[in-house]
């Protein structure tokens, strides 16, 4: 059945059905173990939010991103190739293993996320019979529409745009929030890629700034570097 889903950053996030059953598979259901900022919590006490509600806030973005697109230049986002970019956002992220980036390349030599994500993608899309194809072809950047790979992965793609807003609520470091909704309302197309108008250079720059500041003071501090560090030893 259809669902809503609350969270804590973007409110209600609507899930039809067909998406819930995703979600509801043992591969996306497993997220909810997977710490969005490993060691972070040591630093930050109330940065225990994991990869399955950035994956539903990713989701919720890609939505928004599609509706507005669809607003700015009617018809060049279709109902199928939006639904198309809602799968391949709540899916992104689900190769993740324990501890996320912080145990990458030490439980399994030379593996990153994005190929486990791929690999699950597939097993997925065998067991559905093929819907999730497309889906796949948008997330290994092979649609011939380039556009929406940059939808969901790109510098200014529905990933950055929930992480950096979710990590910088839960961190408390507000020097990190963005404005995603301004930063969505000025999408654009032109010759097949996704662009911004030009004012939304502004709200570019603040989204530069608050990213290097959560570098520097979420993901790259001191004591969770060496708690990482510990971590991988």
């Amino acid at each position: 059945r259809d669902r809503v889903i609350r969270d804590e950053i973007h409110r209600d996030i609507l899930v039809p059905s067909s998406h819930a059953t995703i979600i509801d598979t043992k591969e996306f259901q497993r997220l909810r173990s997977i710490q969005q900022l490993s060691t972070c919590e040591y630093v930050f006490p109330a940065a225990t939010h994991n990869r399955f509600s950035h994956s539903l806030g990713a989701y919720y973005l890609a939505k928004k991103m599609t509706i507005a697109l669809e607003e700015v230049q009617p018809g060049t986002m279709s109902k199928e190739d939006a639904e198309l970019v809602h799968l391949a956002a709540l899916l992104h992220d689900i190769g993740h293993g324990p501890f996320s980036h912080a145990l990458e390349h030490t439980l399994i030599d030379d593996i990153t996320h994005e190929s486990l994500s791929l690999m699950l993608m597939q097993r997925l899309n065998n067991e559905m019979k093929g819907k999730l194809t497309e889906a796949i072809q948008i997330f290994t950047n092979k649609h011939p529409k380039r556009f929406l790979y940059q939808l969901v992965s790109s510098q200014l793609d529905m990933d950055r745009l929930d992480y950096l807003k979710r990590d910088a609520f839960y961190t408390g470091v507000v020097e990190g929030s963005i404005n995603s909704e301004r930063l969505i309302s000025m999408l654009n197309i032109a010759n097949g890629e996704l662009v911004l108008d030009n004012k939304g250079v502004s709200s570019v720059q603040k989204f530069l700034v608050s990213r290097s500041l959560m570098y520097w003071q979420v993901y790259m501090h001191k004591a969770v570097l060496c708690a990482e560090n510990m971590l991988v030893k």
